[in-house]
């Protein structure tokens, strides 16, 4: 069949209709260039060029939708790319009562905007770019830190709630302004509907309603993709959610790329391990794993990626490998 754009190939993928070929992309953190906007876009857009994905994930620092509540956090190195957090601004239940709605036209909000503007001035209408989101849960754990944040959620639970629908309405708010910057959809990064932290009914108290809320807000973009992480994930719970990809760490705890498809309607992201795999792994290895989840998923509805970001020193031959596979 004739080549299809990145756009067509995603919304074709998406749909579970023919592809030219199956969509891939990996994505990383640029750790020091993620703290200016120039620099992030800049290395973005490198990393884009090199690789030729069939979208770009911007990956900011977590950090970014936080400081302008005076979280603190400072690179100290590592294979995954994050910073870490040096100073939380929720030590006692209080403290979530107090938190004040920011405006994305401001400070770091208004800096990631910015990194927007730039990078679709050079991918215009050609590369589909989607913007990093964490759940309003992600955020609360960073703000106080995760054992902090349970406890008060399990203690407190109304100026846990007061907190959390702050930050419902400033993300809220942020995609707003995002998806003027022309944004095929979010990233959306759901880290804790996992069993080993909470239970089911604790998340669908304090974590499914502000994610429905922020999908709702990013229901006009045409490429939305969600990201369960770690293991023993809710699955079955965010695969109901309104978006168009899902993807999770189906390496590591499952499930299967062949029985993710098979509980959810879009199209399920990846196939790969991050340290196994991408750090450690060879390209022969990779080339087989994609051959893989193309078998199980029959080329359908499958994006080619990791179950997590890709490492900062990947070796440059299981990138090209990955690039590659799809494209035999």
């Amino acid at each position: 069949m004739a080549a299809m754009t990145r756009r067509e190939r995603l919304e074709a993928t998406c749909a579970g209709e023919r592809v030219d070929r199956p969509a891939v992309a990996l994505w990383r953190h640029f750790p020091g260039d993620d703290q200016r906007p120039d620099d992030l876009a800049a290395a973005t857009l490198m990393w884009q060029r090199a690789w030729d994905w069939d979208f770009i994930k911007v990956s900011p620092a977590s950090s970014f939708c936080l400081v302008d509540w005076g979280v603190e956090d400072r690179w100290v190195g590592g294979d995954e790319g994050n910073r870490e957090y040096t100073r939380r601004v929720i030590d006692k239940p209080a403290g979530w009562t107090r938190l004040a709605q920011q405006d994305p036209s401001r400070g770091a909000l208004a800096r990631q905007l910015e990194c927007l503007r730039l990078i679709r001035a050079e991918a215009g209408n050609e590369t589909p770019f989607i913007q990093t989101i964490f759940s309003p849960l992600a955020q609360a754990k960073n703000l106080a830190g995760q054992e902090r944040l349970i406890v008060h959620l399990r203690q407190s639970p109304e100026q846990v709630r007061a907190g959390l629908e702050t930050i419902t309405r400033t993300t809220v708010a942020f995609i707003e302004a995002a998806c003027e910057c022309g944004i095929a959809g979010i990233y959306y990064a759901v880290q804790l509907a996992n069993f080993g932290l909470l239970n089911e009914a604790e998340y669908r108290e304090f974590g499914e309603p502000y994610d429905r809320r922020i999908l709702e807000a990013a229901q006009g973009c045409w490429f939305n993709l969600t990201h369960l992480h770690g293991r023993d994930g809710m699955f079955d719970l965010v695969a109901q959610y309104p978006i168009h990809a899902l993807n999770w760490h189906d390496q590591e705890s499952g499930p299967s790329l062949r029985e993710g498809q098979a509980r959810f309607r879009g199209a399920v992201c990846g196939g790969l391990e991050h340290w196994e795999h991408l750090l450690r792994g060879n390209p022969e290895q990779i080339r087989g794993l994609v051959r893989d989840a193309l078998a199980q998923t029959g080329g359908r509805r499958m994006i080619v990626s990791t179950g997590c970001v890709a490492p900062v020193n990947a070796p440059f031959s299981n990138l090209r490998a990955v690039r590659e596979a799809v494209e035999n």
